[in-house]
């Protein structure tokens, strides 16, 4: 609900702070009082577009300012969240035009763009004028009001829900379909590579260590020539093996006559020909390796010149050959499993293809229901508006399949005839703009339940009409204010009459400065009020008697203390 607005410096519009109530209220005043700047100002605050002709002349920055108390509006929180404005009891939305049209906006004192001011204030606030009737020339929109009447949230959920499911089935459907495509593709290339490296089985780490050989290989000669050396100084005629065995026996045979003496030393020259022994072992090893067993310099080269050019024709690391020769096995293997993956992902696809259409079907069974008794609805209220030969059409059909998203596959059209025999068409090139008015009030009475909008505003909705029909605009306004807060400016006494509070806006002139007031009216000064609207300049007796039984409450209080009607 619209609780104040504060506007300073719009147009003739210097200062103004206007609390405002729920229920119905009336802004009245006579034509070019400024009635329409209201309008622009609370634009503004809203998120319209800024023109610097808003701003009052001689003034430098124009501001308006509309608090509104929100109450249970779930559709704002994640939009505050985004914005990083914490929770307050009220929203404040504030805009800022300078007189050179630059423009800044705030919620709640956190600077925000226009773009998400507007945002809030759609779900804040709906305003209807002659022609600018968004909800109903808007066919995005039309789809959210059906959906809001019929109440069928648990099928939108269910549609929503397997549309994504159906989403995810066709990528993965696409998914296998390319995998085994490009397998196809790359077969004969992946038949080739794997033979080819399985005859060059490579071993991982295969090259270093090939090369490490290959260095060590280079060094043959001399390193079997210091071999055979060291076992000649070690175990030939004259080695160490043979004089260190001398040693022993010389001093072993003396022995007995030592004592214990020679025990230590005898000892130590054992250890002594154990190691070197064990080192002429090592050294006849490699001597025979260096000899015999190790492969030649020329088989090394080659081998390593394989590795290298296998390496450079898959454009891999040698020592990742093994790898890839795996890899080209799984991707063989999955081709050759291809057709069964893709046989699964396609059965897949058809089950959520088959969920997302039934669920719907369901839902567009669902939305040509209510289709039906929303029509009828509005049928109901549109003969007491002047409208009783039109027909207002909800028109639910099957949408392309491009089309079809998580909000189903129907496309929704409010439609009219005006005329008996005519074919229903949009309302933008059916009806005129008062009547447009007049379809979207009955629309908003039939909807006041099902939309979240918790305030109403109407410009001139009882345009070009007077009497009985403006008796009974204003009875489906005053029953509209009774689940949200409408505001409806107005030059018809009957909807004056009916409402719960009336302002009057005029202009004063001081010190020959014009600008626009508007004040709260009482009740004498509500009769007044009406009786000049209804007489004109010269307001008469005979037009406070008929203000008077315009203002006569119809019956007794509503429960909740407004006037019943």
């Amino acid at each position: 609900m619209l609780a104040t607005l504060s506007i300073r410096d719009v147009v003739l519009i210097d200062r103004l702070d206007l609390t405002l109530g729920g229920g119905l209220s009336a802004l009245t005043g006579e034509t070019g009082a400024g009635k329409s700047i209201l309008l622009d100002a609370l634009g503004l605050a809203l998120g319209a577009r800024a023109d610097s002709g808003l701003v009052r002349q001689g003034s430098g920055q124009a501001s308006v300012t509309a608090e509104f108390l929100p109450g249970d509006t779930p559709e704002l929180r994640p939009l505050l969240d985004e914005l990083g404005v914490p929770p307050e009891e009220t929203l404040r939305l504030r805009r800022m035009l300078s007189a050179d049209g630059r423009s800044r906006a705030f919620v709640n004192d956190v600077p925000t763009g226009v773009a998400s001011l507007r945002r809030l204030a759609d779900a804040l606030v709906e305003i209807h004028g002659q022609f600018d009737q968004q909800a109903l020339l808007d066919p995005a929109q039309h789809r959210r009001l059906l959906d809001a009447f019929a109440g069928h949230r648990g099928l939108l959920t269910a549609t929503a829900a397997t549309h994504r499911a159906r989403a995810a089935a066709r990528e993965r459907l696409a998914e296998a379909r390319s995998a085994v495509e490009k397998a196809r593709a790359d077969e004969e290339y992946l038949r080739l590579g794997l033979a080819e490296l399985g005859d060059l089985a490579p071993e991982p780490d295969e090259e270093a260590e090939l090369a490490e050989e290959r260095a060590t290989m280079s060094q043959r000669t001399r390193l079997l020539e210091a071999v055979r050396g060291a076992l000649d100084e070690l175990a030939g005629d004259r080695g160490a093996e043979s004089r260190i065995a001398t040693a022993a026996r010389l001093i072993e045979r003396q022995s007995d006559r030592a004592g214990d003496r020679f025990e230590p030393a005898i000892a130590a020259i054992d250890r002594a020909l154990a190691e070197l022994r064990e080192a002429v072992g090592l050294l006849e090893g490699q001597a025979r390796e260096f000899a015999d067993g190790a492969r030649s310099l020329e088989v090394i080269e080659d081998r390593i010149h394989a590795l290298r050019g296998a390496s450079r024709k898959y454009g891999v690391a040698a020592a990742a050959l093994p790898e890839l020769a795996r890899e080209f096995a799984r991707r063989l293997e999955a081709l050759a499993d291809g057709t069964a993956l893709l046989e699964r992902a396609r059965q897949e696809a058809e089950a959520a293809e088959a969920a997302y259409r039934a669920a719907a079907a369901e839902l567009s069974q669902s939305r040509r229901d209510a289709a039906g008794r929303l029509d009828g609805a509005v049928a109901a209220e549109l003969p007491p508006l002047k409208l009783e030969r039109a027909r207002f059409v909800t028109d639910v059909a099957a949408a392309p399949e491009s089309d079809w998203g998580p909000d189903g596959m129907d496309r929704i059209a409010f439609t009219v005839a005006t005329n008996p025999g005519s074919a229903p068409g949009p309302l933008g090139r059916i009806a005129s703009g008062g009547e447009l008015s007049r379809f979207m009030l009955a629309l908003k009475v039939v909807l006041a339940a099902a939309d979240p909008v918790g305030t109403l505003v109407f410009d001139e909705v009882d345009s070009g009409i007077g009497g009985a029909v403006a008796s009974a605009v204003g009875e489906r306004l005053a029953r509209l204010s009774r689940s949200v807060q409408v505001l409806v400016v107005t030059h018809s006494p009957q909807v004056a009459a009916l409402a719960d509070s009336q302002l009057q806006v005029r202009k004063e002139v001081t010190d020959g400065t014009t600008a626009t007031r508007i004040r709260p009216l009482d009740h004498a000064a509500r009769r007044e009020e009406i009786a000049r609207m209804l007489s004109g300049a010269a307001v008469t007796d005979a037009a406070r008697a008929a203000a008077d039984s315009l203002m006569q409450p119809v019956d007794a209080p509503a429960p909740s203390g407004r006037r019943s009607r």
